[in-house]
């Protein structure tokens, strides 16, 4: 019989590469937010997989890129750490781009840990043909002797169409540490309830913004709380939270015209946290101005980073 493994992998890759996607595709539900935006994911988020053979935690982290701001440097002080504690590395690439200087900067930093296994993914296959994933695979082969990293495996994927997702799991599972389950059975991740809901708020709120805000806009769950009185067969949860920007130019457009943009995000991020806490949820969102919290190390630890 073989034996129960468990332990931790570090999904990593240069910012929009696939990383969220693919964690919510093997863990089979939204646990990490996604966004056609670069650096989306700003929090070490765990994915847990259970199957017979073993019980992978995925930790998905923010795209490591050169810093520009005091939280960028957090950001890939991060994923520093995250790598640095793992059993199992697994390198995103995405197959409608080709291999370029971040992933090349990535790869070098994975080549110095030594002897942690990586395996090389290639995602979004479902969005090129044939001939540009084998042009793709090729590339990933040449990077990994040209930085002296030793691929475990090359795999590329889709998390959309599922190819080949059973395939990295048992490749990451088989990876880890002989060991017992570390969580029970049913659980998917062990991120806190408020992070997770400021989460998909957040990413309503970046669905369509101009290119500029994605990075200033940060959400606190001030409430999560079962509303009093309500009959039984009729619950309702009250959600409160604030939506911060750093420039009051920002705040007129989260807010739109009227409030119409507000109003989008709330009913969209209202359907996902309807769906995590499974109850009817009173969402009520405010958006506030912090001035350039991504450079002051206070407001910073305010917002929780």
């Amino acid at each position: 019989m073989t034996e129960y493994r468990s332990g931790f992998a570090s999904i990593v890759g240069r910012p929009n590469a696939g990383k969220s996607t693919l964690v919510n595709a093997m863990v089979g539900a939204k646990v990490a937010i996604t966004s056609d935006r670069p650096q989306t994911t700003r929090r070490i988020i765990r994915g847990i997989v259970t199957t017979p053979e073993g019980q992978l935690i995925l930790v998905d982290t923010p795209g490591l890129h050169r810093p520009r701001t005091l939280l960028g440097e957090r950001l890939n002080d991060q994923v520093h750490e995250a790598l640095a504690s793992v059993d199992v590395i697994g390198f995103c690439m995405p197959a409608d781009q080709e291999v370029g200087a971040g992933d090349r900067f990535i790869a070098t930093a994975l080549a110095a840990l030594g002897r942690t296994p990586v395996i090389a993914l290639v995602t979004k296959t479902d969005t090129v043909s044939r001939e540009v994933v084998a042009e793709r695979l090729t590339e990933v082969v040449a990077l990994g002797e040209e930085v002296g990293l030793q691929w475990k495996e090359i795999v590329p994927l889709s998390s959309v169409s599922r190819h080949n997702i059973e395939t990295v799991t048992e490749l990451l599972i088989a990876a880890l540490p002989i060991g017992p389950k570390l969580y029970p059975d049913d659980d998917i991740s062990d991120q806190e309830l408020e992070i997770t809901v400021a989460e998909l708020i957040r990413e309503a709120a970046l669905d369509g913004v101009q290119e500029e805000l994605p990075h200033s806009i940060a959400v606190v769950v001030e409430e999560i709380k079962a509303r009093e009185d309500r009959p039984a067969d009729r619950p309702l949860t009250d959600v409160r939270a604030e939506i911060y920007v750093e420039r009051p130019t920002q705040k007129a457009i989260v807010i739109g015209a009227k409030g119409s943009r507000l109003k989008t995000v709330g009913t969209r991020a209202r359907k996902e946290i309807e769906v995590l806490l499974g109850t009817p949820i009173f969402l009520d969102l405010h958006v506030r101005v912090a001035k350039d919290w991504q450079k002051d190390p206070k407001q910073l630890r305010r917002l929780g980073f």
